[in-house]
């Protein structure tokens, strides 16, 4: 049987409508996710925050458990930082957020999700104008990351939230055009759920690139309880080699503890 590696998305606090399953500390995390079965755990934070980094390795190292992923999320959403923005200041105020990121990765040998936080064209603006300045600066801060053994996945998200990266298709051309080195993708089974014609067209054409994902159900509560065929998903990642880490990110429905218990008892059951 393939062993599979799980993580569940976690944070320091986070509102009931955000798709956040364990809250408290790093190491307050680490523990629950232990108890419930989980190899890892990934951390939506802010790229300031003043980690105990002697403590979260000891918990590891108690509990099994580890810090998979890095989430990039809330320099965007709560710092209104953009990777293409037209301001120069907030540009650089995103390149200098994300290299901190880089460096919390480093310090807990994990990797970095850039999603929200790489911008939207603006409405009338020029496409490949802001896709050439992504690609621009995601080459530095791919450099800057695999400096410190850090790479960076750029997720893909449905079209009702973002513009840029809303399929694997198009994220796959991207990373091909540019030819970014240190760049993968990141799945996830919701938003594929929006976008793509065929989840498994779509994990295929992301085969050797890809380097994350992300599991919920097509209500966006946890895996079994609603629609998606999980296992024709986990059969297609074993035929592409993939051999990273699922992560449950789902609305904490009924409750957070819950939504994890019931997400890896239907996974481990295919």
């Amino acid at each position: 049987m393939y062993q599979w590696k799980y993580a569940v998305s976690s944070a320091d606090d986070a509102p009931d409508t955000a798709p956040i399953l364990l809250k408290g500390s790093i190491e307050q995390n680490l523990e629950k996710a232990a108890a419930l079965g989980y190899d890892a755990i990934e951390v939506h934070t802010r790229e300031d925050a003043v980690l105990d980094y002697a403590a979260i390795r000891d918990t590891e190292q108690r509990t099994g458990a580890k810090v998979a992923m890095v989430i990039t999320g809330r320099l965007n959403t709560e710092g209104e930082c953009s990777l293409i923005s037209d301001i120069p200041y907030v540009a650089a105020a995103a390149m200098e957020g994300m290299r901190q990121y880089i460096d919390m990765a480093q310090q807990l040998h994990a990797d970095i999700v850039i999603g929200w936080a790489k911008g939207n064209v603006p409405k009338g603006g020029a496409r490949e104008k802001y896709m050439a300045r992504l690609a621009n600066n995601l080459k530095a801060l791919a450099d800057y990351a695999q400096a410190r053994g850090v790479r960076i996945l750029l997720e893909v998200i449905n079209r009702y939230e973002v513009n840029v990266f809303t399929t694997a298709d198009e994220t796959m051309s991207f990373l091909e055009k540019y030819q970014l080195a240190n760049c993968y993708v990141h799945l996830d089974t919701f938003h594929m759920g929006i976008d793509e014609c065929d989840p498994v067209e779509a994990i295929r054409r992301c085969k050797g690139r890809l380097g994350y994902v992300h599991l919920a159900d097509n209500s966006r509560r946890y895996p079994g309880s609603g629609q998606f065929d999980f296992r024709r998903i986990l059969d297609t990642l074993v035929e592409t080699g993939y051999q990273g880490y699922l992560s449950v990110e789902c609305l904490p429905y009924p409750d957070g503890i819950e939504a994890a218990k019931r997400a890896l008892a239907h996974m481990k059951s295919l």
